[in-house]
């Protein structure tokens, strides 16, 4: 598995937040509002980073010799989950951010102000996702097959 580079969570967050703007553009020129994003939203995001980050470091520690016990079907599960976590932080964020955006042209009507404001706070939640799942995914990374080779002083016995 490669390593997530932070330029295509970018890329998807510029994708989603592209519709994300057209869908809630169009709403709102029919003189719909978008759907209000609960605050509950931004805190359920931003503990699944917590626990994608508690894991992440579990696995560091491991690496480390710090925790021996690990099973290595865990360590490749919080790699798969930090990558998940990357992506779908930079969707949400691309799609709260779109609406976060629209709402904001009109902060003098409060059901756009009340909506702006927890979809600014659903996307940041949903930045802390994207980063916490990249940092945790460089925490799952092995080192090259020949860094064991060259620590070990001497001759390798046959």
């Amino acid at each position: 598995m490669t390593a997530t580079r932070w330029q295509a969570v970018v890329l998807a967050l510029l994708g989603a937040g592209v519709v994300g703007w057209f869908v809630w553009s169009a709403i709102l020129g029919r003189g719909g509002l978008p759907p209000q994003v609960p605050w509950t939203v931004a805190a359920v995001l931003v503990l699944i980073a917590g626990i994608v980050l508690r894991l992440g470091l579990q696995v560091r520690q491991y690496q480390r010799g710090k925790k021996p016990d690990l099973d290595a079907i865990r360590a490749a599960r919080t790699a798969v989950l930090a990558k998940a976590a990357a992506y779908t932080g930079g969707v949400l964020a691309g799609w709260y951010g779109a609406q976060t955006l629209v709402l904001v042209t009109d902060l003098a009507n409060e059901p756009m102000r009340a909506g702006a404001l927890s979809a600014g706070g659903a996307t940041g939640g949903a930045v802390v996702l994207a980063v916490v799942g990249l940092v945790v995914e460089r925490f799952c990374r092995l080192p090259p097959p020949g860094d064991e080779a060259t620590t070990e002083p001497g001759p390798h016995p046959a």
